[in-house]
This record gives C-alpha cells, structure tokens and sequence, in this order.
C-alpha cells in the first residue's frame, strides 16, 4: 500500500460532508458514517441500502478495491430510520438484568443494520454511570461495573454473533473510553477527577467484558481524566487498552474529538495517532486529514510503523466482517425492519424494565371490576417522547416521528371493548373513572443538551397528577424519563408508581404490565435520589439514604 492508501483507511467521514462522491475514491476513503440524523433523502431502508451501497462502487474503484465499512449510532435499535424497531435505552435494559434479553436485542439490531447495508455500530455504551446529571446517563446501563460488564458482553455477542462474516451481523464498538460517566458534576465531555484505582475498578471491567466477548472497536471519550484528554492519553489508548488488555481490534475516534485536543490541527493528529487511535472520525476536513498527515509521517513525527498498526487493525475487522468477498448490502434482510417478530422481542424488553416502585393496596394490576381508565400526561400519546433522544434524529423529537404504539394506545388495545378509556392531556374529565393513569416525564434530549442541574418534574406534570388525584379516583404515575427524576411532590398523590424509562416504539409493553399479563421484574439500575442535594448518590456510598435503594423493585 502507498502511503496516501494507509491514510485514507483511517479517515471517517460523515455522508453530510462529502464534497463529491469521486473523493471517495481519490483520497482512498476507508469509512464512512451516518451521524444522528445524517439520513437519505428518503427515510426508508431501501434508500438507506442504495445509498450505502452506491457509495460502496466509489471505494471499490481504487487501486486495491479495499471496501468501506458504514458505521452509525444504532444505540437502541436501528434509531435512525423510519420505521426500525426501537428498544428501550440502556438504562431501561439495564433494570430487565437479563443479559440475554439484551444479547436478542442486539441480534436483533444487527439484522436490521445489515438490511441497510450499514456495517458497524457505535454502540454498546458501558458508561458506569455516577452523576444523573448527565445528560447521557439513559445510554449507559446502571452505576455499577457489574452491569457494564453483563451487559456490555451480551451486547457485543449480540452484534457480531459467532461470525463476524454472517450476513446478519454486524461490528460491535464499546464506548466511551473511559471513564465517561464518571465526569465531575455530570458535565457532558467533562473530567473524570479520581485515581487510577477507581478508575480501574468502576469503568475498566465493561471494556475487560467486551474485549473478552470479542468486540471489534472502541470508541475513545470526550471526557479527561485528572485534565487530559483521554484522546491524547498513551497510558490508556496502548499501555493499557492494546497492551495489558490485548485489545486486537481498532480504536476509533468520537466525532471531531481529536479538535478538543490542546493545540492545532497537525498537533491534534499527531498526539491522538502517536497515542493510539487507529480510525479518525473527523467528521470533515478529510483533504486536509490526508495533507497534513502525509507531511507528520514524512517529517517523522508520526512513525510509519504506527499507521502500519493502525491500517492492520482497520483492514483485519474488513476482511473479518467478509467486506472483501461481499461488500454490498444483504437485501434479505432489509424486509425485516420493523417486522413484527422484531417488535415481539422490543415489546418484552418493555416489560421486563419496567420497575414497579409503589403499589398502595394492591392498586395494580388492573382487574375485571374496572370499568372506565382516564388516561392523562403529556407522555401517554407521544412516541417521540417515549422513543427519547437518539431516535430518527440526534436530540430526539415529540410527536408521532416513526412507527410504534403509544402508551395510551396500547391501553386501549389492552383494554379491549369491555372497559371505556378516556383521555384529556391536563387531567381534566378524570372524575368518574375507576381510576386515573398519569404518563409524566422527561421530552427528548440527547448529549450535552440533556445535562441538567435540577431534575425535579415540571409544574405542568404535577398539576396534572394533582388534577387526576383530586378527582378521587385511585391514580397510577407512570414517568418516562432518562434518569431518576425528583418526584417527592407526586409520590404521595398516587397509589401506584411505575418508572419506565424510554420505552420504545412498544408502548403495549407497558400495558402488558399494567393490566398484569407480566408481573413486574425490574429493579433499578440506579440509585432513586430523594433530592438534588444527595446526587451523586450511589449504592456502597457510605452515607447512603436514597428514596429507593439501587436494585429495589416491587412485583405484584
């Protein structure tokens, strides 16, 4: 290989800033991603497979027709496309504690990547998550190692399956490294401020899990630690990750990350190689990526021997996934998206994250003397709400944004002609129902946007829970959020309390669960805060007297 070929293979670039396709070809292009929201003219998933694989022709017209590889943030099902089934966040499926609900998922992920001809995703997240200020605390799983590590091996078996060059699998990425979730004050790409211990024993044993289940790549964090940028940091990218633990696959860099580095472009380039990242998520200025490149490697300041490394890796994980013998989409799968054998699945991770926290007097489940349900909430008839950030576009939007099942409608699909079901968004017309069902919560929000330093609910939610319980009748809170949210000024009105994170596109989950077709089996992934003041609140702290306890949660 030339050496203006090596390079290219370690740039990524996103479809938005392509300048013309023919770049892709004449600067040897080696991947190419699709940001949140980066999508085909039209959303559909015969778009997606014909725009990847006509991207595809441009990379195989090089010299030595090394194929690209497509990588996306499929983080809770394939998120970014219209119709694709959507899974719970992290958080939720960290709450289900069944690794191989979430090993389905994922699989069941991987089929709908490939049927858009899409490669690789960037996702498991195994932040361990400290501070739910964070406004990525829903992409991680839970405050402890413990299910960083269950779930991020189920994720990454999930994914790749036994054979990375079976047609219906897809590369997996472990991300962020490290110690994203453990920044100081939740502050989004901020410091992780503890010693080599804690860091060790609270955000390495996930990426231990992954590397030992076979994943392929790694993402390297925004974040620091103790003021240096994990993207410029030796000791963790090659002493630790590629030397101590072995990693085998490539590293790759999150989005313009390299930028946040001290110093100017060909520093940055520099110090993030020299320091281990094998692919450079740019997400533009590959024109330059390549110049200035050529002239460190020329110059000495980057070794020849470390592209080597780097493009070793990179093309290992291509010929591994089978990209050389078939480098274009595999249509047979494009017809599965959104099937309904893959929202079965989605529909059963709904119920198994639910966790059931209060159930005054048996309030729950529904029985047969019920007659009439008010419905009530801004988040009963939203699917974009549910759904949460990172679906079809990055931050996530309200309203009906794909295809799915709202929680009002499965209600009213659960309830069936033999009870009434009415609704009113503020509460209003709830007297006279046998009983009232609230669905507050969080609105979409996705990285950095979603740091929050005052989690408390709305003044809308609670007039609304406050307008159904005067009313008289028994009242189920349901909250769709992201994290624990202060809920002190609710939890005394209602009878029943069900945290159900961001559910998806299968609202009829949470019917199942209500109407008692599935006993509740969550337990938290996170320690419940009675107050602002007690987060970070974590379970092990040695003031530790949280409102629910990590792991709590009540079956009927």
């Amino acid at each position: 290989m030339t050496l203006q070929e090596k390079i290219g293979q370690m740039i990524q670039i996103d479809r938005g800033f392509i300048q013309k396709k023919e770049d892709i070809t004449d600067y040897f292009i080696g991947s190419i991603l699709s940001g949140g929201g980066s999508v085909p003219s039209s959303n559909e998933p015969t778009a997606w497979a014909d725009m990847v694989d006509e991207y595809q022709t441009y990379a195989l017209k090089t010299r030595l027709q090394i194929p690209l590889i497509y990588g996306i943030d499929a983080v809770h099902g394939h998120n970014n496309v219209y119709g694709a089934t959507i899974f719970p966040h992290n958080i939720g499926l960290g709450c289900t504690r069944d690794a191989d609900l979430v090993e389905e998922a994922a699989r069941v992920t991987a089929e709908e990547v490939a049927g858009t001809g899409i490669h690789w995703t960037f996702s498991p997240c195994i932040a361990v998550v400290r501070n739910e200020r964070w406004g990525r605390t829903y992409e991680g799983f839970g405050e402890t190692p413990e299910l960083s590590e269950m779930m991020a091996a189920a994720a990454v078996r999930g994914y790749q399956g036994n054979d990375l060059s079976d047609p219906g699998t897809i590369l997996a990425c472990a991300k962020h490294f490290l110690g994203d979730g453990g920044t100081t004050d939740g502050h989004d790409q901020g410091n992780t401020e503890v010693d080599e211990a804690t860091m060790r024993n609270l955000h390495l044993p996930g990426y231990i899990a992954a590397i030992e289940a076979g994943t392929g790549s790694i993402m390297v964090s925004f974040s620091s630690w103790n003021g240096e940028k994990m993207h410029g940091s030796y000791y963790w990218l090659t002493t630790v990750l590629k030397g101590e633990l072995g990693f085998e696959g490539f590293v790759v860099s999150d989005w313009g990350g390299i930028d946040q580095l001290p110093g100017d472009f060909a520093s940055d380039i520099e110090t993030s190689i020299n320091a281990g990242v094998d692919m450079v998520m740019l997400p533009q200025r590959y024109e330059d990526f390549m110049l200035t490149t050529l002239d460190l490697v020329n110059n000495g300041q980057i070794p020849e021997s470390r592209v080597n490394d780097a493009v070793r890796r990179i093309l290992r994980i291509k010929f591994e996934l089978g990209l050389f013998e078939n480098p274009y989409t595999h249509r047979s799968y494009t017809g599965t998206i959104g099937s309904a054998e893959h929202r079965e699945i989605a529909r059963q991770c709904v119920r198994e994250s639910l966790v059931l926290l209060k159930n005054k007097n048996d309030c729950l489940p529904i029985t047969g003397s019920i007659s009439r349900i008010h419905v009530a909430g801004k988040n009963a008839d939203d699917l974009g709400n549910q759904c949460g950030g990172w679906t079809i576009s990055w931050q996530g939007n309200s309203g009906a944004i794909t295809i799915g099942t709202t929680i009002l409608e499965g209600i009213r699909e659960r309830a069936g002609a033999g009870i009434a079901v009415t609704y009113s968004e503020d509460g209003s017309g709830a007297s006279g129902a046998d009983m009232g069902i609230v669905v507050i919560g969080e609105t979409p929000y996705a990285e950095g946007v979603g740091d929050r330093s005052d989690l408390s609910l709305s003044v809308e939610d609670v007039a609304v829970v406050n307008t159904v319980a005067d009313s008289g009748i028994p009242t189920v809170i349901i909250l769709i959020s992201g994290r624990p949210l202060i809920i002190n000024d609710v939890l005394g009105r209602c009878d029943a309390f069900i945290a159900a994170w961001l559910p998806g596109t299968e609202g009829v989950g949470v019917a199942d669960v209500l109407f008692g077709d599935y006993n509740p089996t969550g337990s938290l992934s996170h320690t419940w805060p009675r107050s602002m003041d007690q987060i970070p609140i974590n379970a092990g702290d040695a003031d530790y007297e949280p409102l629910f306890s990590y792991g709590f949660g009540l079956s009927y």
